[in-house]
């Protein structure tokens, strides 16, 4: 008798200490999110934008590059230098503007999705407090085993955000 008393004695803190887990593939959730359509709108067209000026710049110096070559015989040597530290300028300009560009998008990504990246995060975070999970983890990342009873909450997150 003793012995049962001291086993349930060792088994019933264990008890309140039940554990439940929960899994989501975050990068599935992250797809389905609603503002995601447009910050791609508003990406493409800030490439859009740079390309179109990047475009430009380039027949620009195809233009010049062209009349140079045409007319390099008969200018002087002066006017050579002067032609051709032009086309290197305009080079210059357009390897700037390139440079430009991919900060810039990148910058306007990072400035975009961090907000959608935050909100997902919160939704995660309150259906764990809100269910009482102990942990849910991120079955997009090195996740090996789910067992049986682990549950996945993306259902539960999605309602948390409003997506169907």
């Amino acid at each position: 008798m003793k012995k049962i008393f001291v086993i349930l004695a060792m088994l019933l803190p264990m008890a309140g200490f039940a554990q439940k887990f929960g899994y989501i593939n975050t990068q599935e959730l992250f797809a389905l999110m609603p503002e995601l359509k447009s910050v791609e709108a508003r990406l493409d067209s800030l490439n859009s934008q740079y390309e179109s000026l990047l475009t430009a710049m380039q027949e620009e110096y195809q233009k010049k590059a062209q009349d140079y070559q045409a007319k390099s015989a008969t200018m002087t040597d002066a006017i050579r230098q002067i032609s051709e530290e032009e086309l290197y300028t305009l080079q210059q300009r357009i390897q700037s503007t390139y440079q430009t560009a991919q900060q810039d998008v990148q910058k306007k990504q990072e400035e975009f999705l961090v907000p959608i990246q935050e909100r997902m995060i919160n939704a995660i975070k309150k259906v764990g407090e809100d269910k009482g999970f102990t942990y849910i983890f991120n079955s997009a990342t090195s996740t090996v085993y789910v067992g049986n009873d682990a549950i996945n909450v993306m259902d539960d997150v999605k309602k948390e955000l409003g997506i169907k």
